[in-house]
């Protein structure tokens, strides 16, 4: 029983012994999985999410975080373009949620408006079509490129001159997506701009985001000068409003309530408001007409700079659609602002009364005014409860929602993959980066199979009294790192006037010190009764080099060919040195290119990407190893 028992407790150490040297191998395993999921998990996230440290996005799994991903990319990181088209004060878009209620029937009547009113192109603006704070290449942007390959080919030259662009490469393609609500960002006329609005048609609806003069009034103008307390815009304005959202931008500057109020307005309107949104009433007729005659004199100037043929001052019309480029955006301007005759110093301007907004918001209050008549009219058959119309905002956060809750599915791919679209995207349509990396890798893993035996196999098979000499040093090579011997080699190859070709890429590496150590050791360890059968068979030296020592150094040539291809295929620094010509940059190159332009998500897209092919070269690599040493241990 003793004897017994001391068995038992051996062998319970055993199992215990072994069990903590599993448990410290998954620990282990752990500590090298787990950053690569944080760095996996990295590569999916936007400036939204991406300072927080997790193995599992959150988007994946949680709709809120999906949301706020997802309002991030339609107002194109812009903060203040969300907070504007939704009169809201959100200050990051991590404290963005989802609308508590939804009004399904004033939801319905928005996207009634929509398909019946006519709207012009810049009363929208699409999502996904830039990242400034992300830099990456959203889904739209990428759309847009392809429908200019599909037109213009894949040579960014064509479409420079089809479209009066100077676009350098492709990487360098932006769609402007700013809103068209300041003075400063009129709508343009241009064949890129036309492009991109026929472009932006195409796009899904619920992408669009509708331009809102009344959010911006309070956002850009009112809050800047009188600050976020309601309390001191009362005061100033001697008016009684609970919250800030309860002030509207009124149509007319008679229909403000104080003083005060129509001052701002006047002064927003004349001043800071886009003109696509103002309209000038006929009575302003004969004040405009007379401040062109002032301007320029004569009609017969003014039609040279317009373009026009009218007989006199008295044949010119009044603007109903603002111009979007030339003499006459120039003068309908200063007529809304004012100008003052240099030589009467009289002032000629539109008459402030004559002055109206013309905005997505009151057109859609003129449509709900039409249908239903009167606000209580709209509230019984709606359920809402506003006192009149111009309480009346268009449901924009709720209709994108609306479009969120159906395309969840389609936005977590888009979100964990486009990061990836971007880098590939960039390696495709960059230089010759893909080709130039398998052509080096190629010839660097031929050299290293061919010379690095040839030396090994003279020192194993011929037993020079110098041998431990040349040994000791090829191995004292390796006490010099690489960054010592790049200047060296540099000047070397530039007085050979190699620079800039594959030989100058090959060459200093393709004798190895390290590798000629091994592949001598290896060499060494092959039975000699197998050489002395070759050479009584009247076997060259080629043939028992090639058929004989080659062929049984499979495992040892493969941790060869993979030192070479993960040396070369990760060269970045020398590369770059002694090919500074762009069509020579290989893959890595490229990559650090990309990574000096891009977000952080983007650089771990683009690390991932580049481990691929070294992954998929040492699997091959491996199965050829292991049968080295598994077979021949069972044999």
């Amino acid at each position: 029983m003793p004897i017994i028992s001391a068995i038992g407790r051996k062998h319970w150490k055993v199992r215990a012994l072994f069990t903590g040297m599993y448990l410290f191998l998954v620990i282990g395993a752990a500590s090298m999985v787990y950053p690569f999921m944080l760095m996996l998990a990295g590569s999916t996230k936007s400036a939204v999410d991406i300072k927080y440290f997790e193995a599992i996005p959150r988007f994946l799994y949680d709709d809120t975080w999906l949301y706020r991903k997802h309002i991030e990319g339609l107002f194109n990181e812009s903060l203040m373009d969300e907070n504007v088209a939704y009169d809201r004060d959100d200050s990051t878009f991590e404290n963005v949620a989802p609308p508590a209620t939804v009004n399904q029937g004033l939801l319905n009547e928005w996207r009634t408006f929509l398909l019946a009113t006519p709207l012009p192109l810049y009363a929208y603006q699409c999502g996904y079509l830039n990242a400034p704070m992300s830099r990456t290449i959203p889904s739209g942007l990428r759309a847009f490129k392809q429908a200019l390959m599909a037109r213009y080919g894949q040579d960014i030259i064509r479409v420079n001159r089809a479209l009066g662009t100077e676009f350098e490469t492709w990487n360098n393609v932006r769609i402007n997506a700013n809103t068209c609500l300041d003075r400063r960002n009129n709508p343009m006329a241009t064949a890129f701009v036309s492009a991109g609005n026929e472009f932006k048609t195409q796009l899904p609806v619920g992408w669009r985001s509708y331009a809102s003069p009344d959010g911006y009034y309070k956002k850009m103008y009112i809050k800047p000068v009188y600050g976020n307390a309601i309390d001191d815009y009362n005061r100033e304005h001697g008016t009684r409003h609970g919250a800030y959202d309860k002030i509207r931008l009124a149509r007319t500057w008679a229909e403000n309530g104080t003083p005060k109020e129509q001052e701002d307005w006047e002064q927003f309107v004349r001043m800071t408001l886009s003109l696509q949104w103002i309209r000038v009433d006929a009575v302003a007729l004969p004040e405009y007409r007379q401040y062109l005659q002032a301007k320029h004199d004569t009609i017969a100037i003014l039609n040279k700079y317009y373009g026009t043929a009218y007989r006199s001052f008295n044949d010119i019309p009044l603007i109903t659609e603002p111009p979007l480029a030339g003499m006459a955006l120039s003068d309908w301007e200063a007529f809304i602002a004012g100008w003052k005759d240099p030589d009467t110093k009289r002032l000629y301007q539109a008459p402030v009364a004559a002055l109206r907004i013309h905005s997505v918001d009151w057109l859609f209050r003129d449509y709900l005014t039409r249908k239903y008549g009167s606000p209580e009219d709209l509230n019984r058959r709606l359920d809402t409860r506003y006192k009149t119309m111009v309480e009346i905002r268009p449901p924009q956060r709720e209709f994108h929602y609306a479009w969120f809750l159906e395309n969840r599915r389609a936005l977590r791919i888009e979100f964990v993959t486009r990061n990836y679209k971007t880098v590939a995207e960039y390696i495709l349509f960059h230089g010759r980066g893909i080709i130039n990396t398998v052509i080096y890798c190629g010839l660097a893993v031929l050299v290293a199979l061919l010379v690095n035996p040839l030396a090994a196999y003279a020192l194993s098979r011929y037993k020079m009294s110098s041998t431990y000499k040349i040994l000791l040093f090829l191995m004292a090579t390796m006490a010099f790192p690489p960054m010592v011997t790049q200047i060296p080699n540099f000047l070397m190859l530039r007085q050979l006037n190699l620079l800039n070709t594959f030989a100058a890429l090959i060459l200093p590496g393709m004798a190895n010190g390290y590798s000629i150590f091994l592949l001598k050791g290896f060499f060494d360890s092959l039975p000699r009764e197998l050489y002395e059968s070759a050479e009584l068979d009247g076997a060259s030296e080629w043939t028992i080099f090639w058929q004989l020592t080659m062929a049984l150094s499979k495992p040892i040539l493969a941790v060869i060919a993979l030192a070479a291809f993960t040396a070369a295929y990760s060269n970045f620094m020398f590369a770059f040195v002694v090919c500074q010509d762009e069509k020579m940059w290989t893959l890595m190159v490229w990559l650090y290119q990309l990574q000096q332009m891009s977000g952080q998500s983007v650089m771990y897209a683009s690390l991932i990407i580049a481990a691929i092919p070294t992954f998929v070269i040492f699997l091959f690599c491996q199965n050829i190893i292991m049968r080295g040493i598994v077979v021949p241990s069972e044999k």
